[in-house]
């Protein structure tokens, strides 16, 4: 038979079943047409869309052109769904290649909206798909929530990740289990330059699935962080879904912004794929924090079946030294240091449970030093293994204690505060309105937060005196400080950076708001209970016209106080006195005392009692504030 004339009896052949299956296609996209299913909510959600901001319209949030199978698709959902029926029928090189493998939850939705007839679209086998569910083999999801870590600029909010729980797994096997997680697609170990590229997208923010136990220890062992884990009440078709749109986004990408389209909200988007009512991402219009991911889900009735705590190592490590005596306390930390023998009569005169206590104790801060890079200890090897062997000898039950959990991080107070109030300043009234979307600072109720640390983004103060107009009077954009207390075993650094505008006076007499940016470095002591006292060096440069040569240059210390007399009252006091080196001699000197009093969980008193010398000029200055979380 002429090879042409093969050809020409295939395509004879072939032709009608192509134009069978191009009849059904445009049956199914004239149905989802009159359906208006690229309206509905699902689809949204499956493909990300949100409004524009201000153009009519819509555009997806993947930014990954692999996503989309309609030119158009990014902005036009419409065409997408079109592009996403027919692509169901189209050849493909390889079997986990095709449309239907690439995406099953599309797929899945648009068969229950549209009954796709089987004998008209044929099912893909999608082996590689099929494959990589089989081995989640997922019956809950959990969302676990890792505390601030204020060292890292990446990680000063807390993270949150995904864990798959398989069904024949328990709390004793549940490192076992599997987790998604968005993240910055980066290795950036600069953490000023992680931040400041998250802030303008510069970025991929990308999905991955990686062990549980791996992410337990990068969290709870390496950066000290407490987990919060909350078991999702979701049944087995909501978890499919979820976990089928997971694979369509595994291989995708999207602008990573430190804000917004960050960890938080980008999980949240996942998850709102499980119900057709629920709406996640949208109450985030602007930034979306990762505690306030979390009490979205709590606040919504149903849907949080569990929480379970799991205390980091340095905060089992903080019970532990708590509960021992002083003599206790200092033969652990000799017994890590090597200049105590295990063999000691001291320690052999214990009671065999204090003795286990600091021998545990003992192993566990030299683990700490250990893996925090310590080459202080000679051979920390052998000194492990004597106190292994001696804990070992002791006979009694293991000692580590229970950790209370305190508040969880969803119930602690929102993170955006609306302040306002009045005061004066040097006889002259005022009334001042201040507004700080995110996040926590030193004064404001840690339930739920942690201790010590203060975040915050874009602080905008606006003040108008008796018979003045209304002016700025500061705009911080960023402020980070860390107040951790030294003590025989660690020695962490006590520090601040904030950067912005403030009124600052000049010798001239005008009170410009000047750029500047100030900070310091020291150390944080407990001087008893609820008592923390903390000294640092200080420098602070500010900019302005109105300065001679433009600018004012200096450096000092300042020496503080924070004292909680009761969790609902929480006062700071601290002076400063800087001296100006370079530019202008402004030399401004600090005294002041802060007070917050709690009403509710969001809802406080806050008063401010200043005395200051700029350039010159000395004044004082009291205001109170009743400060709005929201």
């Amino acid at each position: 038979m002429p090879r042409g004339f093969f050809w020409l009896l295939a395509a004879a052949l072939l032709s009608p079943l192509h134009a069978l299956a191009g009849d059904y296609a445009d049956e199914l996209v004239e149905r989802a047409n009159q359906l208006r299913l690229a309206e509905r909510a699902e689809w949204r959600k499956l493909v990300h869309y949100v409004r524009n901001p201000v153009a009519p319209g819509m555009h997806s949030q993947v930014d990954s052109p692999s996503f989309f199978t309609a030119p158009g698709g990014k902005q036009d959902p419409r065409a997408e769904l079109e592009a996403t029926l027919r692509s169901f029928f189209a050849e493909a090189s390889a079997p986990d290649d095709h449309p239907q493998c690439r995406f099953p939850a599309r797929r899945a939705w648009l068969d229950a909206e549209l009954g796709f007839d089987a004998r008209r679209l044929e099912r893909r086998d999608c082996r590689r798909y099929r494959e990589w569910r089989a081995a989640i083999d997922a019956s809950q999801l959990t969302l676990v929530f890792a505390s601030a870590y204020v060292h890292n600029p990446g990680s000063m909010y807390g993270h949150t990740l995904l864990r798959v729980d398989a069904a024949d797994q328990d709390e004793r096997t549940r490192l076992l289990a599997y987790t998604i997680s968005f993240a910055a697609g980066t290795d950036e170990t600069n953490g000023l330059l992680y931040a400041l590229k998250g802030l303008f997208g510069a970025y991929r923010g990308v999905f991955t699935v990686l062990p549980y136990y791996l992410k337990v220890r990068e969290y709870s062992d390496l950066e000290h962080r407490d987990l919060w884990e909350y078991a999702l009440d979701l049944n087995g078709e909501e978890i499919e879904r979820v976990l089928a749109h997971a694979w369509e986004l595994l291989p995708a990408y999207f602008d990573y912004f430190f804000f917004d389209e960050n960890c938080a909200y980008h999980l949240l988007g996942l998850l709102q794929v499980a119900r057709p009512e629920l709406e996640l991402t949208s109450q985030f219009p602007l930034w979306a924090l990762p505690v306030d991911s979390v009490r979205a889900l709590t606040e919504r009735a149903g849907l949080v079946r569990k929480i379970v705590y799991r205390p980091s190592s340095s905060t089992i490590m903080a019970e532990r030294l708590a509960r021992l005596r002083p003599q206790e306390r200092t033969m652990a930390r000799d017994l890590a240091l090597g200049t105590l023998s295990p063999a000691d009569p001291a320690l052999r005169a214990l009671p065999a449970e204090r003795a286990a206590a600091v021998v545990e104790t003992g192993y566990d801060y030299l683990s700490r030093r250990r893996t925090a890079g310590d080459t202080d200890v000679a051979d920390g090897s052998a000194i492990a293994h004597a106190l292994l062997v001696a804990r070992n000898d002791i006979d009694a039950p293991g000692q580590t204690p229970p950790v209370a959990p305190g508040a969880r991080p969803d119930q602690g107070h929102r993170t955006s505060r609306l302040a306002a109030g009045a005061g004066q300043r040097d006889h002259r009234g005022f009334v001042e309105l201040g507004l700080r979307p995110t996040y926590h600072d030193l004064l404001d109720d840690d339930s739920g937060y942690v201790g010590g640390a203060q975040v915050e983004f874009f602080h905008v103060r606006a003040r108008a005196y008796e018979g003045d107009d209304v002016r700025i009077e500061s705009f911080v954009p960023f402020a980070v400080s860390s107040l951790l207390p030294r003590d025989e075993f660690f020695q962490p650094h006590s520090w601040r950076l904030a950067a912005g505008w403030q009124r600052t006076f000049t010798k001239s007499g005008a009170e410009p708001l000047a750029a500047g940016a100030e900070g310091g470095i020291g150390g944080a002591w407990t001087a008893m209970r609820r008592v923390l006292v903390y000294a640092s060096l200080e420098g602070a440069v500010r900019a302005d016209s109105d300065f001679e040569k433009g600018y004012t240059l200096g450096a000092g210390a300042r020496l503080g106080t924070v004292v909680g007399p009761a969790r609902s009252w929480r006062v700071h006091v601290y002076a400063q006195q800087i001296g100006s080196f370079l530019g202008e001699r402004t030399d401004p000197g600090t005294v002041v005392m802060e007070q917050r009093l709690t009403l509710a969980r969001d809802v406080a008193l806050r008063l401010d009692l200043r005395r200051e010398r700029q350039a010159g000029h000395s004044f004082g200055s009291a205001g109170l504030y009743l400060q709005i979380y929201f």
